[in-house]
């Protein structure tokens, strides 16, 4: 999908990143002062001098996920959402540079975003599809110089391995890749009126199949009820534990509860289909 700034957007987000890019940078000790203030007495200063210093790094990372398509004011955000969790969830005592903590919560804020939204199909709900995700172009560059064309068997082999994925990853990601979303209203060709939605082949029941289907379980099922009705209470019970639950017991476990053999069991069950075939069927010649 392709995403349109208007230019009041655009020159919004210019004046962002320039001020952005000019604050000026925290040492470590005032890191750790700030973070303090923050965490313990709730010093919204001190965050916002802390969030501040750092929305540079926002900047650059959403600058790294810009051919994705999608309008650098929103990764922009989604940066900062990743930023404002980082300083909430920082721990000044780790000795951990608060840069380099809040890059990690940056970073994977806007990957969240952008599997969001590159597509209206979701991509990417593994760690391992994600990394596929956001690694495939960087792979190809490196292995065939990035070309269009389809990715050769060791290629996607090499890509396999270095990812941890299976080739048929590969190749799926890859395919989602190159296709990109295409609008239903889409012309098939630029001088015609014929739309993709128009060769759509609707793959369900029609409304007339619908209620024949619908009528004929519900007849199936009272020759199904009147087949029973005419089995003993052991037959039945066994059908039962045996056929129409969605687990059902072993031939064990009924001997068990019964007092009798698995054997028997099993010789009583197949009696007891016989007789419901026997009535069914009779059941369906007399509808005839």
């Amino acid at each position: 999908m392709t995403h349109i700034d208007t230019p009041e957007t655009q020159r919004s987000n210019r004046r962002y990143i320039k001020a952005a890019m000019r604050a000026p940078l925290l040492s470590a000790e005032l890191e750790q002062q700030y973070a303090r203030a923050w965490r313990e007495r709730g010093d919204s200063a001190a965050l916002h001098r802390l969030v501040t210093a750092y929305m540079r790094l926002v900047v650059a990372q959403a600058s790294r996920f810009r051919h994705y398509g999608l309008p650098i004011g929103d990764l922009i955000q989604e940066g900062n959402i990743g930023l404002m969790q980082a300083a909430n969830r920082f721990e000044p005592e780790r000795g951990v540079r608060f840069s380099t903590y809040a890059s990690w919560w940056i970073r994977s804020s806007i990957q969240d975003f952008v599997l969001r939204n590159w597509s209206i199909v979701r991509t990417g709900t593994t760690s391992a599809q994600k990394a596929l995700f956001f690694n495939l172009r960087r792979l190809r560059a490196r292995i065939d110089g990035g070309s269009d064309r389809p990715l050769e068997p060791e290629a996607r082999e090499k890509i396999a391995r270095a990812l941890n994925v299976s080739i048929g990853d590969v190749m799926d990601m890859e395919m989602r890749l190159q296709a990109g979303d295409r609008s239903l209203n889409a012309p098939l060709a630029e001088d015609g009126e014929t739309e993709w939605q128009d060769i759509l082949v609707d793959e369900r029941p029609d409304p007339e199949a619908t209620v024949l289907m619908t009528r004929d379980g519900a007849t199936r099922g009272r020759w199904l009820m009147q087949a029973l009705r005419e089995l003993s209470p052991r037959e039945r019970t066994i059908i039962n534990e045996r056929r129409l639950k969605e687990e059902g017991v072993t031939l064990e476990f009924l001997g068990r509860e019964l007092g009798i053999s698995k054997e028997r069991v099993r010789q009583i069950e197949h009696q007891a289909l016989r007789k419901l075939r026997v009535s069914i069927e009779r059941a369906a010649g007399e509808a005839v």
